[in-house]
């Protein structure tokens, strides 16, 4: 009878709808990757494209370089192309993708040769895989090429092969997000051929090729790291499908390897050995240790030794996994089938075979269940096995106090008693029971050793007084025997199942304290808003956990700099602070209790994202006790979380520094266009002005000349207004503009600004309408002026000329309330608040200014502490509301 198939996780099956509904909203990447220029894959990539073009399938071309090769070129006629931009750099004209142009146009795919291009300086993304990645989120299927030389993480080795540092590279991620990679092949031969016949570089170019990157030796390395790479796309492509589809048989398509590791001395070798065979059969393999859901407790001498061996097997190369489950082989078996592990090594045991009788055999239990999986048992050193002999003689268990025994042998005392008084009331065939109810309640309290004491005492004291014949340990019925054996079993399978739930209950809450301090950990690094206070949280978390001294050291311009400590005032010497850049150079925990510099007092661990080391955390133990493994694991992941954090910080004090350059930039291009027009105009004027009564001042006649003279003084008045608006708004960012305050009527600041305007008004209607019970203000009057002045000029810049103008005041409770209106085309929609922002212009065409003069205006009235609004007006026009606060009483 076949065994149903297993049930499928409901979690994985959420998580792969997921997935899959992310990825059907997402464009197809399809890349074609090859070895070297030349291979030939855009040439693929066109031949496929013509394909789905006979398909009907709505294809454009993005990109393609055809360097000038007359058999790609002849490919591309017939295919839609897309028009490219043009940018203008350093006198020459860059053509690249259109990006706005190809998201408007969204066709179903798009070829974009060269994925590692860098595009030229004014372009929206600097690298081509960046446009890439905004098609594809559009929705758009990309095809692609990509040379193995331009993988990120292949960038080092490709230098170290041909002697060439290749500066375009594409990050893994991007070819790892590839729905599918297409390898473009051919041998090393044919292409020093094709770049012989001059189809892969110019003639010119092909003698200083052919002696460098071109040579036969690393067109081979260059081939097998390529395909590699594709073989290992490939693999992980199979055992994603495995995974979906629920397949738990064992595909052997390439050796993968898991070696089994344990706190036994022997795992040293087994180790080793896996390493050998891997190497020997270029098979990737992995170390595997599994932590039992109720774990006998582990002596710190095995605890340290397990660390040890997966070190060890990490410094060799293996990936190191930890898995927990209630069975060991089973634990193992499932993940050697989830990995596609063909080999599987685990060590000969060494115990007594009586132990394989009573608690069962891994290895037996690992060899039935293997199936298709090759099991391998190996030995080790009989050195490596009595090595530790003596540290195994002291464990580090949990001695009962002597309450407890007490405790042990009290409970069956009263129980007896009770069985004794219950006995002459009323007879009872079944008091055994209540030795059980005893011996559990001891196992509960106590664990397994009270407990088994608990057991021969109920055993002892139930012969004694209960069966015939009483008060000796004589045993008349056989029976009894059996009753006796039952009651002795059940005690030690209770004191069994006891102190496994302590220990479970033990291991819950360390589980649950570390959970809850990464969460508060993680909570408090989410607001952190600065470097410093992110260093501060995590140093005062670490510290409080585990009960040390903590200092966090962050790296700067001028090395590792301390930036927080817990206590504050927490040093360290230069002893320790040479441990700290260690670590911080070689990214690997140093110090106190560990391999590297045992003799520090502090014990360092780096702060690592995935952008790299960020700082160094510093821990003085206050007990001078070294951290376990559980220790460290736990100080590790702490300091993963504050790096990101860390990053996270940086990451946004970089943006926010972008944004501030942005704008700055955005403000210097403003201030720019619109102070040159604004200065070269009455420069011009004045200059021509100038040289003609410099040239023909005997031939100008009066009337032309105190025109010329007076065009002169007005241009130099506008001069003088641009620049002083540009003074005013320097003073105004700087704080500098302070108020010089004074009591003064509002009649007469409204009345000496229309009077300084009178030849800009010229006949245009203005009417004033100020309330009769309007207060003295304390203001300054140089400068309330000056903003009435602007209102009101501004107001006749962008209004029809001999259109009416009207000033208001009034008292209301919110302060004294001054309106200048008009009757013009009112503010352009959602200007309200825009209108006032440096060098904004209005839409109207022709109007002189560099757009200063309302800004300052908001500055001076928010200088005495008022308001400046801008709406629309009822009717049409514009309303500028100046609120000032309510005056005190003014002096007599």
């Amino acid at each position: 009878m076949t065994e149903p198939p297993p049930r499928p996780d409901p979690d994985r099956l959420l998580e792969q709808l997921n997935a899959e509904s992310e990825k059907a909203q997402r464009g197809k990447l399809k890349v074609f990757f090859g070895f070297a220029p030349g291979v030939g894959k855009t040439y693929r990539m066109l031949q496929v494209a013509r394909e789905l073009v006979a398909q009907k399938v709505d294809l454009v071309v993005g990109a393609v370089e055809t360097h000038g090769r007359y058999d790609t070129s002849a490919l591309t006629l017939g295919l839609e192309i897309l028009p490219r931009k043009v940018h203008a750099y350093r006198g020459r004209s860059l053509e690249e993708l259109d990006l706005d142009l190809a998201l408007q146009r969204k066709p179903k795919v798009l070829l974009l040769d060269e994925l590692a291009h860098t595009n030229a300086p004014g372009s929206r993304h600097t690298k081509r895989w960046q446009d890439v990645v905004e098609l594809l989120d559009a929705g758009i299927d990309v095809f692609t090429t990509l040379n193995v030389q331009h993988v990120e993480s292949l960038n080092d080795v490709v230098a170290q092969i041909t002697g060439v540092q290749v500066r375009e590279t594409v990050p893994d991620s991007i070819l790892e997000r590839a729905d599918e990679v297409e390898l473009v092949d051919v041998a090393p031969e044919e292409l020093l051929a094709r770049l012989n016949e001059g189809k892969v570089y110019l003639p010119d170019q092909v003698a200083r090729a052919a002696s460098g990157f071109f040579q036969r030796g690393n067109l081979l390395a260059l081939r097998e790291l390529a395909l590699r790479r594709t073989a290992e796309r490939v693999d992980a492509d199979v055992l994603a499908w495995r995974e979906q589809q629920g397949v738990a048989s064992t595909w052997p398509t390439s050796e993968r390897i898991m070696v089994c590791v344990g706190p036994a001395p022997a795992s040293a070798r087994l180790i080793r050995a896996g390493r050998r065979m891997a190497g020997g059969l270029r098979a990737t393999w992995a170390a595997v240790w599994v932590e039992p859901l109720a774990p006998a407790r582990m002596s710190s001498a095995d605890r340290a030794r397990l660390e040890q061996h997966l070190k060890l097997a990490e410094s060799l190369g293996a990936q190191v996994v930890r898995l927990t489950g209630p069975s060991v082989s089973e634990a193992l078996l499932t993940h050697a089938r989830k990995a596609n592990v063909t080999r599987l090594l685990i060590g000969k045991p060494t115990h007594s075979r009586l132990r394989d009788r009573l608690r069962g055999s891994l290895l037996d239990d690992v060899v039935r269940g293997s199936g298709e999986i090759d099991v391998h048992v190996i030995t080790g050193d009989d050195s490596e096995r009595t090595a530790p002999a003596r540290e195994a003689l002291e464990p580090d268990r949990e001695v009962p106090p002597l309450r407890a025994w007490v405790f042990a042998v009290a409970v069956p005392a009263a129980t007896t008693l009770l069985g004794l008084g219950i006995r002459s009331l009323y007879p009872v065939p079944d008091l055994e029971m209540l030795y059980l109810l005893a011996v559990l309640l001891t196992a509960v309290r106590f664990g397994r050793g009270p407990a088994v004491l608990a057991a021969l005492v109920s055993v002892g004291a139930f012969d004694f007084f209960f069966v015939p014949p009483e008060h000796t340990f004589a045993v008349a019925d056989v029976r009894y025997v059996l009753t006796f054996a039952v009651m002795f079993g059940v005690g030690l399978v209770a004191a069994s199942l006891a102190g496994r739930i302590r220990r479970q209950e033990r291991d819950a809450v360390a589980r649950e304290e570390r959970t809850g301090a990464l969460y508060a950990l993680s909570r408090e690094l989410a607001t952190a808003g600065s470097s410093e206070q992110a260093a501060l949280m995590t140093a005062r978390h670490i510290a409080r956990s585990f009960d040390a001294a903590t200092v966090v050291l962050l790296k700067g311009d001028g090395g590792l700099e301390p930036a927080a400590a817990w206590p504050s005032g927490m040093t360290l010497d230069a002893a320790e602070l040479g441990v700290a850049q260690w670590v911080a150079e070689h990214g690997r925990p140093a110090g106190f209790g560990t391999d590297t510099l045992p003799g520090s007092r502090a014990v360092c661990v780096p702060l690592s994202s995935a952008a790299g080391s960020v700082g160094v955390v510093a821990l003085v133990p206050r007990l001078s006790q070294p951290l376990g493994a559980e220790q460290r694991g736990m100080l590790e992941t702490l300091g993963s979380q504050a790096a990101s954090a860390l990053e996270r910080v940086r990451l946004q004090g970089d943006a926010e520094e972008a944004t501030v350059r942005a704008k700055t930039e955005a403000m210097r291009s403003s201030l720019l266009s619109a102070v040159s027009h604004d200065l070269r105009t009455p420069l011009a004027a004045i200059t021509g002005a100038a040289t003609t009564l410099r040239d023909a001042s005997a031939n100008v006649p009066d009337g032309e000349r105190a025109g010329l003279i007076g065009s002169i003084v007005s241009e130099a008045e506008r001069l003088e207004r641009l620049v002083g608006n540009l003074l005013d708004m320097t003073r105004l960012e700087s704080g500098a503009m302070n108020p010089k305050r004074e009591w003064v009527p509002l009649e007469e600041l409204v009345g000496s600004a229309l009077n300084r305007l009178e030849a800009k008004l010229g006949g245009r209607e203005v009417t004033v309408d100020l309330a009769p019970s309007l207060p003295l203000l304390e203001v300054d009057p140089l400068l309330l002026e000056q903003v009435l002045i602007n209102l009101v000029e501004n107001a006749t810049k962008y209004t029809p000329r001999g259109s009416p103008l009207e000033v208001k005041a009034r008292v209301e409770a919110q302060g004294v309330v001054i309106e200048v209106m008009d009757r013009g085309p009112g503010l352009p929609p959602g200007a309200g608040e825009r209108v006032f922002e440096k060098f904004y212009r209005g839409p109207s065409q022709g109007i002189s200014g560099a757009g200063l003069g309302l800004p300052i205006c908001k500055g001076i009235v928010e200088a005495h502490g008022g308001r400046l609004l801008a709406f629309d007006r009822e009717g049409g026009g514009a309303v500028f509301r100046i609120v000032l606060p309510l005056p005190k009483e003014p002096p007599t």
